[in-house]
């Protein structure tokens, strides 16, 4: 990244957590100069030589700051979760997102690569092989994709000569260090079933780290190169090779020692424990996420694979880890630490 070899500085928000922190440290790898602006503090960071601020993204006054002197930054940072209030979703992941566009101007940051979700875009349907012309659904089941939509209309709306920005949308990013997908199906493994549905199993795509965090970085390259053609736009990033969903739940979990999922329930009993589960979470006012909802349900149970021909096209973006490779990754980083735990990042 960088137009012709040139250093550049970066600002990685939430430069802490799974994707983010690849991201920090293939930018280091290139010779950039590189900060991150987190909630925690992030001792491996600081001791690589990342400028480390802690803030909220909420604050625009700390992204203000985050974004002084940087030539392009990447919107890392999100609440991501199946329940909770719409104001702490939108808090972080539409007013932050807003914050980082504004601070963006006042500083004269001209590239911002802005990490979304094919989320955005789900509703209840099989979502096969489409493109980024598919439409935002009416309506969301969860306020993650509804806010994260909200702020990735932002991002497109805000390109022009003087901040050329671009949203990427990996789906189910994957690989060694994981802090978020890996640790929640271990510690679920026990009580997760598969969920049936009639007809030909279920697909979707997944996206290996090293792949999305080099989509990011081609993408901030195109928005020097090609800023007219990227600017303003979505594109969906993954490995080009949608996979059976229980099939690959099950070879992670054994890639990290866990047995495969045990039982089975369909469909519509599933929904119904969703919508029990999240019922009861809300009443009794418990933290973090219920133990089913209806969207992870349906995240489950309908096929959500997507051409990546856009992506390929104008970002040059080629995924270079497919499956297997990428299994063969995980088992050997989780061999490689007897203990189980993963690092902690986010």
């Amino acid at each position: 990244m960088g137009g012709g070899g040139k250093q550049m500085r970066a600002l990685v928000t939430g430069g802490g957590g799974f994707l983010g922190r690849g991201i920090v440290f293939a930018l280091l790898g290139e010779g950039h100069e590189v900060r991150t602006l987190t909630r925690g503090a992030y001792p491996e960071l600081s001791n690589a030589g990342v400028e480390t601020l802690q803030g909220d993204i909420a604050d625009p006054e700390a992204v203000s700051e985050a974004a002084k002197g940087c030539d392009v930054v990447f919107h890392v940072a999100a609440m991501v979760g199946a329940a909770g209030a719409y104001e702490d979703f939108h808090r972080t992941n539409v007013r932050g997102t807003q914050n980082v566009i504004d601070a963006c101007r006042t500083h004269g940051v001209g590239r911002l690569v802005y990490t979304s979700t094919p989320s955005v875009v789900f509703s209840h349907e099989d979502l096969e092989g489409v493109d980024e012309s598919h439409p935002y659904p009416s309506s969301y089941d969860a306020f993650y994709p509804q806010t994260k939509a909200e702020a990735e209309r932002l991002v497109m709306a805000a390109s022009d000569d003087a901040l050329r920005t671009v949203c990427l949308r990996p789906h189910i990013i994957w690989g060694p260090d994981d802090s978020s997908l890996l640790p929640r199906l271990r510690e679920r493994a026990d009580r997760l079933r598969r969920i049936v549905t009639p007809g030909p199993p279920k697909k979707m795509d997944i996206t290996f780290i090293d792949d999305a965090v080099s989509a990011h970085l081609l993408a901030a390259d195109a928005l020097s190169a090609r800023p007219k053609a990227v600017g303003g736009r979505a594109y969906f990033i993954s490995s080009g090779e949608p996979v059976e969903i229980w099939a690959f739940i099950d070879a992670v979990l054994k890639a990290t020692g866990s047995p495969p999922i045990r039982g089975s329930a369909p469909r519509g009993l599933a929904l119904a424990a969703g919508w029990v589960f999240e019922t009861a979470h809300k009443w009794v006012g418990a933290s973090g996420e219920p133990r089913m909802s209806r969207w992870i349900v349906r995240e489950l149970t309908t096929s959500h694979w997507f051409d990546i021909s856009a992506a390929r096209r104008d970002l040059g973006y080629e995924p270079q880890v497919d499956l297997q490779r990428g299994l063969g990754k995980l088992e050997r980083w989780w061999d490689a630490d007897e203990t189980g735990v993963m690092s902690s990042q986010g």
